[in-house]
């Protein structure tokens, strides 16, 4: 469990005016503004479906059918594939050999720790290796996938850290809430995809993506914060879909391999 959510500081967008359009307005009337507190003020509510959407909170509470998790992971597994070729293009961009050694240290969390759980929730849930190994990614997937390769192929440095800041931010935000409920999840792959995103080595990485993207955000023209602005929202948006379309396909879809996969 970790000593609290970092995204704490700034309170919730959802309770508070709209952030203001440039970041320059932002920082004006705050003592010590981060460039990633605006863009998070600047997903407005899509922030708040993602942090504490039905299926976070249904996983937390032991409640989240088997069905619905299932179609989940197994979408989610598609996507971390082009998630670690993206943190390996962060690696060969970013300024720093400090900053790429973070990024390598993280690659081996998700090659390693993560993908060890991923293989066992599998087999858990009676996933075959023909359906995780080559899914059928649906359109948010797909589009997911899209965003993350057009960031990295098409921007560089500043553009990367603003896909992946939302991608990781977002994890640790609803799964630190999880962690801090009173009772855990009693199904080990629902149990421990919290504890994953819920460490403080993973809430120590995550302040340290924010602090590269504080800086190279503050940094950037206006014009490239209104793009690095769109792409942090456009992650958080495609959040809320992946989520949602979980229901959409394991609404009574009790065995893998049949036809909703």
């Amino acid at each position: 469990m970790t000593d609290g959510d970092p995204s704490d500081s700034a309170g919730s967008p959802g309770e508070s005016q709209p952030a203001p359009e440039t970041y320059d307005e932002f920082a004006a009337s705050r003592s010590d503004p981060r460039f990633t507190d605006w863009l998070r003020e600047r997903a407005g509510e899509s922030w708040d479906d993602a942090t504490a959407h039905r299926l976070t909170r249904e996983l937390a509470a032991d409640e989240l059918a088997d069905d619905v998790f299932r179609q989940y992971l197994v979408q989610d597994y598609a996507f971390v594939e082009t998630l670690v070729g993206v943190f390996g293009h962060a690696v060969g961009t970013a300024p720093t050999m400090a900053s790429k050694s973070e990024l390598v240290s993280f690659l081996g969390v998700l090659t390693d720790d993560e993908d060890d759980y991923f293989l066992r929730a599998f087999d858990a849930l009676d996933v075959p290796e023909s359906v995780y190994s080559d899914p059928k990614t649906t359109p948010t997937t797909r589009a997911f996938i899209d965003l993350l390769e057009r960031a990295a192929g098409q921007g560089g440095y500043a553009e990367t850290l603003a896909v992946l800041v939302p991608a990781e931010w977002v994890y640790l935000s609803w799964a630190t809430a999880a962690a801090d409920a009173d009772d855990s999840p009693s199904r080990f792959y629902l149990s421990e995809w919290v504890d994953l995103h819920a460490v403080d080595d993973f809430a120590s990485f995550v302040e340290w993506l924010r602090t590269e993207l504080d800086r190279e955000g503050a940094a950037a023209s206006p014009r490239r914060q209104r793009r690095l602005e769109q792409l942090f929202r456009r992650t958080v948006e495609l959040e809320v879909a992946f989520f949602d379309e979980a229901y959409e396909l394991g609404r009574g879809s009790s065995q893998p391999g049949d036809g909703r996969w």
